[in-house]
């Protein structure tokens, strides 16, 4: 069978599921217990898949942490793997075929589709893939059932020459797009991304592409060396014993005739951050909040900053549906070396492990995939 990296010869008979299978089952109280659990019946217009890489999300991991959603759930939706069964009806897809699932499709119909807020829509907010129990993605088991919405408009097929560990990217590429098309970054802006985990140094990759002159900060030297060799021109440690902290916001004023940046994105959630974001931008500058997802979270900035300085702070959340299609090229093309960024896989016996270095990242420690078949 084809792993995460390869691409043997493939066994139909194999893709054809027992009835039971393993998933990492969100138990409430912060516990995942990986346990023998049913596999999904599809129904006419689904298919199931067999899941061979899934990336850990820090969405998924605040859901655990803080139990924000009711028990039980299985969780995880950067999802690549195999067609492993059909419904009536499907004729786009056959078992066999590799692809990529969005877990989120938007009804385009609604007020919020018609805005193109795609995220606000309530079909949207349905989950639809689901490895059992409250759909809720379903990356984390060896098997999940797409429905028929998304069969209809949330599948990609994998190109040949692709493995499942790159094309898991697809998913969290697209929410960056969204955000780098909101910003719409020109050539010679200057942009200052603010956390360089994968999500941030997805934003660098693609800040970049558009021309832009990058800053990038972290507290991880690795994670800043990457940001350099991935595009960031300038990398700066942001804690405040740094005595490098001060050069952020004097190097940006350099590089923008004493301005401050055009464009800050901020990629990551810690106290004062957003505070740091309107400190180093300039009057009228666009700042992008991509972290901020916890209800808890509290933002204290002046007023004037914001109304007298003419800057324009927004939210970006989740994938468009528009940009489907050019994420997915983005990372079946090797224009993103997504690939770079993996730095731990694991089982999904060994999930745990996964969950434990995404929550408290170390030395070395970037995107965790977990491979279900392992």
């Amino acid at each position: 069978m084809p792993t995460a990296n390869s691409e043997a010869p493939i066994n139909l008979e194999v893709l054809t599921p027992a009835t039971a299978m393993q998933a990492a089952v969100y138990k409430g109280a912060s516990v995942v217990d990986v346990e023998s659990v049913p596999v999904p019946k599809i129904g006419a217009g689904e298919i199931l898949i067999r899941v061979e890489a899934c990336g850990i999300c820090h969405t998924d991991l605040k859901k655990i942490a803080y139990n924000l959603l009711p028990a039980p759930r299985i969780y995880g939706h950067e999802t690549a793997g195999m067609v492993a069964a059909v419904g009536a009806g499907v004729t786009r897809y056959s078992p066999g075929d590799r692809v990529i699932v969005f877990h989120h499709i938007p009804c385009g119909e609604c007020f919020y589709c018609r805005r193109k807020l795609y995220a606000q829509c309530p079909v949207y907010k349905k989950v639809g893939v689901t490895a059992g129990y409250e759909p809720a993605g379903g990356g984390f088991a060896q098997y999940v059932r797409a429905m028929d919405w998304i069969v209809e408009r949330g599948v990609e097929k994998i190109p040949a020459g692709v493995s499942f560990e790159q094309a898991c990217f697809v998913e969290p590429v697209n929410t960056c797009l969204k955000g780098i098309k909101q910003i719409d970054p020109q050539p010679d802006d200057v942009i200052a991304i603010l956390g360089q985990g994968p999500i941030g140094l997805i934003f660098t990759m693609l800040a970049a592409r558009s021309g832009a002159r990058v800053v990038a900060t972290d507290t991880m030297p690795e994670r800043r060396a990457m940001a350099r060799r991935f595009g960031a021109l300038e990398v700066f440690d942001p804690r405040q014993s740094d005595p490098r902290e001060a050069q952020l916001d004097q190097t940006v004023r350099s590089m923008t005739g004493g301005r401050g940046a055009d464009l800050v994105i901020v990629a990551a959630s810690a106290p004062g951050i957003v505070e740091q974001a309107v400190a180093c931008s300039r009057p009228g500058a666009r700042i992008l909040l991509f972290a901020q997802t916890s209800h808890q979270e509290r933002i204290e900035v002046s007023g004037a900053s914001i109304c007298m300085e003419e800057r324009t702070l927004c939210g970006a959340y989740s994938a468009s549906v528009d940009l489907q299609r050019e994420s997915a090229d983005l990372v079946f093309s090797g224009a993103l070396p997504v690939e770079e960024l993996v730095s731990h896989r694991y089982p999904l016996s060994q999930i745990h492990e996964g969950i434990e270095r995404a929550l408290h990242p170390g030395d070395g420690s970037l995107k965790i995939v977990v491979q279900p078949q392992r």
